[in-house]
This record gives C-alpha cells, structure tokens and sequence, in this order.
C-alpha cells in the first residue's frame, strides 16, 4: 500500500507546487539567521534508553552487487520496504558524472557505483514496485548515463534500465533532475531561507532509497545518505539574481556558511523526502577536501585499508550515517552536532548503543580517513 504520509502531506498543502523556475522565489538574498546550537551527542544519548532501536547491515567483499543483495537480506529484505505496486526513487550521488568524459568519477570515488544502483533497481522490481526512478541533480542539467559504467563489466547504468524494464515489464527511468522534473515543491527549512524546492519526482513518490558513496566534505564533514538530498534541488541560484551558473546550488548556502547549517538544510531536504532506506558504497570513496578531486578531496580505495570493499543498509538513515561516520573516523563533530539534530527531529537514532551492527565488529571496520579542512565557517 502506498505511504499515505507522502501524499497527505502534499494535499495538504505543506508542499505548494509550484512552476519549474526557482529563481527570485525567496527574494532577495539575505544574511542568515543567528547558528543553531544542537545538544551534543553525550546530552542526547543520556536520555535514550540502552535498547536496540536501528538495524545497519555491513558486508564485505569485491562484488558490488551480491553485496548489496546480502546487506538488504540482512535488515529483512527489500520487500520489508517496497510493497507490490508502489513506486520508487532511488538517489545516488552523481556530483560529477557530466565530466564522465574527461576523468572516471567512479574510479575515483566522487560518484556511487552503479552495480549497487541496478542491485537495488533489480531488488525492487522482484519486491513488486510498480516502476522506478533512479535520478540526481549533479552539477548540470542534463548529463549522460550511459558514462555510469558498472565495476564488474563493460555495461552501463543506460543499458542495465533498460534492461530490468524488458525483463520485469515495468519502468525503469534514469532522471537528470533539473531537466526531467514535471514540478518543483516548496518545503519548508530552518536555515534563513526558510523554504527550499525539492522536485516532485522525490516527495510524490512511494518510497525513497539513499545511496551515497562514503566521503568527507570540505564544506559538510561528510556526505553520506543524509546530505545526498541536496541533490534534488534545482541549480539555480535563490532569489540571487544575475549569478546563476552549473554550480549556483552553491547559493542554497551562502547565508549560512557552517558546518552545522549546511547539515541542517541536508536534514530537512531528507524530512522531506521521508527516505525508506540507506545504501552506502564504501568500495572508492573520498578523503580530505571532498566532494570531488577538484574540491581536493584524494581517492580512497576502501581495500587498501580493510581488505575488502564495504556495504552498509539501514532502514534507518541517521544510524547509518553514524556508523559510516564512525567507521570513517568522522564522528565527533559529525555526530555529535548534526545528527543529533536528526535524532531530535525524529528521523532515526545515532547513539552507537541503539545501533546493532550485523555482519561485522565497529573496531573491525573502523579505518583511517582524512578530514576536511572545513572551509565554511
């Protein structure tokens, strides 16, 4: 049965629609509210109970996709999530697939691999989805998916949609979203812009799956199933007329230039979204001054330091987050400062005591990984 939350919420008007347009909709540009002060984790912790509340599955190995099919088995399978008839949107982060041409944004881990993508498109279909979307916004509007090659092979993610929709009779689509999305939605957000646009082909659909690549972020901490959401937002710029350019998403920003406000346009970017589930491509990601090479963020080939590729699955995103952050050494401010804000807003648990770890010890997987500089302050 489809989830009612989504669509009551946007019949009830929290979401307005409006046109495809998002410049001059927030006036004109403004200096930001005063820094939010979120408790820390220790204070937040304090007053949850030592119960198991959140599930993250991590798996180890080489092949992306058994993987993935084995962290999803782990938390009770994808039909514990997709029901017969419901429609999916699954968001990866692409950040630099329109320059596919130039440099492999897989083999540098800037981007989410997409043998965990056709993993999980493949897992929905056999759990009954009516159709999927697979789509991210990037740094430009329109790119070519046919550049997302899989690890294992010489196929593509292009390729692969169309062939899941020949084999299962149901769609499979590939969404650049500035270019493919019908209506952009006004939702609301606690940093001084108050309201942000989120394309519809997110909220109106059934369920909502996260798959980052794991990386820090110079101007985030980190950016694992959590900030991913910013991705659905249109590039251009926010009620800043005469700068608009391939990276005016930027501008989401620019009045609350901070770690911790950065983090909480992320959180209510993924409140909105209500995601269902977390996938997170621990195989090539990022260290340093993420989120790509140009940033100064360096390559990490997760084998190198454990041995083997890494998966993680959770039903819950803020858990997952924790744990990615923890294995990566991120923890403190990450999760002290910015999940815990999650955690107050109901949207999942980041206390390590809460989380029960399937497949693996946290001091098994834990790993060195640089942090960023942090340029917004």
């Amino acid at each position: 049965m489809a989830r009612q939350t989504r669509r009551e919420l946007l019949r009830l008007g929290v979401g307005a629609a409006l046109g495809a347009t998002a410049a001059g909709f927030l006036g004109s540009c403004r200096r930001s509210l005063p820094p939010l002060k979120p408790p820390a984790e220790a204070a937040f912790c304090a007053n949850v109970p030592a119960e198991i509340r959140s599930r993250v599955a991590a798996v180890r190995g080489t092949d992306l996709r058994a993987m993935t099919l084995q962290a999803l088995k782990a938390i009770g399978g994808m039909e514990s999530v997709v029901h017969p008839g419901e429609t999916v949107f699954i968001k990866p982060n692409m950040v630099t697939l329109p320059w596919a041409s130039y440099s492999d944004p897989f083999q540098s881990g800037e981007c989410t691999k997409p043998d965990i993508l056709v993993a999980a498109a493949e897992a929905c279909l056999e759990a009954g989805a009516r159709s999927i979307t697979i789509g991210d916004g990037s740094q430009q509007s329109h790119f070519d998916w046919s550049a997302a090659r899989l690890m294992a092979g010489s196929t593509n993610l292009a390729a692969e949609a169309e062939r899941l929709s020949a084999k299962y009779g149901r769609s499979v689509k590939l969404a650049c979203l500035d270019a493919d999305t019908t209506r952009w939605i006004e939702v609301p957000t606690k940093t001084s812009l108050r309201k942000v646009l989120v394309s519809n082909l997110v909220v109106e659909a059934d369920r909502v799956i996260s798959v980052p690549v794991a990386k820090t972020h110079k101007w985030a901490r980190v950016t694992l199933s959590i900030k991913n959401f910013i991705g659905i937002t249109p590039l251009e710029p926010y009620g800043c007329v005469g700068q608009a350019s391939s990276y005016s998403r930027i501008l989401l920003h620019q009045n609350d230039m901070g770690p911790s406000s950065f983090n909480r346009l992320a959180i209510d970017l993924a409140k909105a979204a209500h995601p269902d589930l977390a996938i997170i491509d621990f195989s090539i990601g990022l260290e340093g001054d993420g989120p790509s090479l140009r940033t100064g963020g360096s390559t990490v080939d997760v084998k190198t330091r454990l041995g083997s590729w890494l998966v993680l699955a959770s039903k819950d995103l803020v858990a997952a987050d924790a744990t990615a952050a923890r294995i990566m050494g991120q923890e403190s401010p990450y999760v002290d400062e910015d999940l815990s804000v999650a955690a107050e807003e109901g949207m999942g648990f980041p206390c390590e005591r809460s989380i029960e770890l399937i497949g693996d010890r946290l001091e098994a997987l834990r790993m060195p990984w640089r942090s960023p500089q942090v340029a917004l302050r």
